[in-house]
């Protein structure tokens, strides 16, 4: 079989590049080891940038989120029982669109449901450093070989593709604790996402629709979800959420419950000879910033107009220059992550004086307009603009 880009991986990152292609008039094939149901039923995040949710309408696919995005035009930081709103639309003139990743999923599918090779096994990246690699894989118990002039791996953090640099340079961080999320069927309590920094840690409270609530509680790294029956985490809720001037939480049925570790990663470089990662094959961010999904729309967004340059013209400038230019972004997406997650966390380990300066942050966050700005800024996400990015 032969394509022009062979696309490893059917989540965000992977789909989403193969739409923008084939809105460019370039074939991709996309495999994927899950099954589609999986993929499409999978609840991740939710938190759609402006320029996310811009790119996926360009690509054809936001006739649903459209209709059934909920748009906020800010957020707020509760701490000391008090509520603080950032006004993102007044200070940036962007907002965000809550709308589940699995929706997204969904969308991308139907679009490019021809080119999609579900529950494939035992990828093989060959001959890469030439202009004819190659990838042989298992699918149904038949062994396949896709030839293709280049390679995108978009499997995930845990994807083969990574494996295929010869000498890559992982920069991390790591944290003492994780994420409790659960699903409730219970209408939102609020609006709008609501981060909440509490002596007893931190808590989000967010949504997937009108009528299901996604919410999160600070917990130790490596917690057992079956030490958190319902009633303690509605009871953890209700203590790190409330205000003096009475937020009343709704409670329903969890539909879901489960533990997410929270880790900084970056990889370098992104690339090797006709091989590119995106998405979390890349890089992992903690969750906080909402920044996981958005990257890998920008990673892709980015080298769509790399692919379409060598294919317009022949020019390969864009597709050599693809490590330096994702990663001016991907750096400052995971200091805002960074930020954040620390500003609202509580680390048992930083005591008395990472208190202090935590606290300290929000204060600044909540008072001055130019801190609220640059947390504005990045939570609805930084321009594609080149001029301005790239300067």
């Amino acid at each position: 079989m032969r394509t022009q880009v062979a696309i490893v991986g059917a989540g965000p990152a992977g789909l989403t590049l193969s739409q923008l292609l084939h809105r460019q008039g370039i074939e991709s094939v996309v495999l994927e080891a899950r099954d589609r149901d999986y993929l499409e039923h999978r609840v991740r995040a939710g938190v759609l940038e402006h320029g996310t949710v811009e790119t996926l309408c360009e690509a054809g696919v936001g006739d649903r989120l459209a209709g059934q995005g909920m748009r906020h035009g800010g957020t707020e930081l509760r701490f000391d029982r008090r509520r603080h709103r950032i006004d993102f639309e007044e200070l940036t003139g962007r907002g965000i669109t809550v709308y589940g990743q699995q929706e997204v999923v969904k969308d991308l599918i139907a679009a490019r449901l021809a080119d999609v090779r579900f529950e494939v096994a035992d990828v093989e990246l060959r001959d890469l450093d030439t202009d004819r690699p190659r990838i042989r894989y298992r699918q149904h118990g038949e062994q396949h070989e896709l030839t293709a002039d280049l390679v995108v791996g978009a499997d995930g953090f845990h994807g083969v593709c990574r494996g295929y640099l010869p000498s890559p340079t992982a920069t991390e961080r790591g944290y003492d604790y994780a994420w409790l999320g659960i699903l409730a069927e219970a209408p939102p309590s609020s609006a709008e996402l609501i981060y909440a920094r509490h002596d007893r840690g931190f808590a989000l409270h967010s949504m997937r629709s009108p009528t299901v609530t996604r919410m999160y509680l600070q917990v130790p790294a490596g917690t057992d979800p079956a030490d958190w029956p319902d009633d303690r985490v509605w009871a953890e809720l209700h203590t790190r959420l409330a205000t003096d001037d009475g937020f009343a939480l709704a409670e329903g049925p969890l539909l879901d419950k489960g533990v997410t570790e929270m880790r900084s990663v970056v990889i370098s470089p992104l690339q090797h000879g006709r091989l590119f990662l995106a998405g979390d094959a890349a890089h992992i961010v903690p969750p906080t910033g909402a920044k996981g999904l958005n990257l890998a729309v920008a990673d892709v967004r980015l080298l769509s107009y790399a692919i379409g340059e060598f294919y317009a013209t022949g020019g390969q400038d864009s597709l050599a220059r693809y490590t330096e230019d994702a990663l001016r972004r991907v750096w400052l997406a995971t200091h805002f992550s960074w930020w954040m997650t620390t500003m609202l966390h509580v680390d048992p380990a930083a005591g008395e004086f990472g208190h202090r300066l935590a606290r300290a942050q929000l204060d600044y966050a909540t008072s001055s307009t130019a801190m609220a700005t640059a947390l504005a800024e990045n939570y609805t996400g930084l321009p594609y603009d080149r001029d301005w990015f790239y300067r």
